[in-house]
C-alpha cells in the first residue's frame, strides 16, 4: 500500500496517438511529508501520517507547530493517515513525491463528495414521483412511512435529508499521466469532491498489483509569444523594405 495527498484541480480530456479520447481528472500534488509514524507496539496499528500544504506559523497554533517540528518541517494544513503500509520503508520527515506512481497503475481515489444540501426522496434516493395531473395532489411526496403495527417509523427509512458531503472512494481508476515537471497526476474518470478539494490517491484495494499498458498521449507544443512577436516584426520590416524598393523603382522609371 502506498498513497499521497493532492488537490483536485478539475477535469479535462487528452488524446492518445491511436485517436482515442480519455476524460481525466487533474490532481495537483505537492511533496508530502511523513509527519508521524505509528506502530503496533505503541499505537496498536501500523500507519503513517502525511502532511501537505505548508501554512505560516502565525496561522497555526503551538500544538501543530510542535507536532511538525518533530518531523523537522513546517506546519501543514492537511494531515491524513495511511494504513496498511510497511512502516519500515518510511522515516520521519521523509518527502514523498508523485513519482511513487507510474502510468497505467490502478489506484483508488478518496475525498469528500460535493454537498447538495437538504434534498427530497426523488433526488436523494431516486424514487419515482406520483401522477402530475387529474387532481392527484401527490407529486413528489415521501409516500407511505410503514405499516400500522409498530406505530412508529422504522429505522433506516429513506426520507428527505442532507445529501452529499460524505467520505467517498472511487475504485480502480487508471493513472494516465504523471507530470513531474508540473507536479500533476492525470487520473482517468472522475473523482469525489469539488474543485480545490483534498483527495488521497492510494493503491487499489481490489487490484493492488494491476498495471495497464501505458498510453502514448498526443502532446501539443505551444509557441512562445516572444518568438511569435519577433517573427511578426521581421515580416513587417521585410514588407516595408519591399514597398520602399518598389517606390524607388517606380520613381526611377
Amino acid at each position: 500500500m502506498k498513497g499521497i495527498l493532492g488537490k483536485k484541480v478539475g477535469m479535462t480530456q487528452v488524446f492518445t496517438k491511436d485517436g482515442k479520447l480519455i476524460p481525466v481528472t487533474v490532481i495537483e500534488v505537492e511533496p508530502n511529508v511523513v509527519t508521524q509514524i505509528k506502530t503496533v507496539e505503541k499505537d496498536g496499528y501500523d500507519a503513517i501520517q502525511l502532511g501537505t500544504e505548508t501554512v505560516k506559523e502565525k496561522s497555526s497554533n503551538k500544538a501543530k507547530i510542535g507536532h511538525a517540528k518533530k518531523a523537522n518541517t513546517a506546519p501543514k494544513r492537511f494531515l491524513k493517515e495511511l494504513r496498511g503500509v510497511n512502516v519500515n520503508d518510511y522515516t520521519l520527515g521523509q518527502e514523498i513525491n508523485i513519482d511513487i506512481f507510474k502510468e497505467g497503475e490502478v489506484v483508488d481515489v478518496s475525498g469528500i463528495s460535493k454537498g447538495k444540501g437538504y434534498q427530497g426522496v426523488i433526488k436523494r434516493w431516486n424514487q419515482s414521483r406520483g401522477p402530475m395531473g387529474h387532481g392527484s395532489q401527490y407529486h413528489r411526496g415521501v409516500g407511505s412511512l410503514g405499516t400500522l403495527l409498530p406505530m412508529h417509523v422504522l429505522k433506516g427509512k429513506k426520507m428527505p435529508g442532507h445529501m452529499g458531503s460524505e467520505a467517498t472512494t472511487i475504485q480502480n481508476l487508471e493513472v494516465v499521466s504523471v507530470d513531474l515537471e508540473n507536479n500533476v497526476i492525470l487520473v482517468k474518470g472522475n473523482v469525489p469532491g469539488p474543485k480545490k478539494s483534498l483527495v488521497m490517491i492510494k493503491t487499489a484495494v481490489k487490484a493492488p498489483d494491476k498495471v495497464n499498458a501505458a498510453k502514448e498521449l498526443v502532446v501539443y507544443e505551444v509557441a512562445e509569444p516572444a518568438k511569435e512577436a519577433e517573427e511578426t516584426a521581421n515580416e513587417v520590416e521585410e514588407t516595408n523594405e519591399n514597398s520602399e524598393e518598389t517606390k524607388e523603382e517606380n520613381v526611377g522609371e
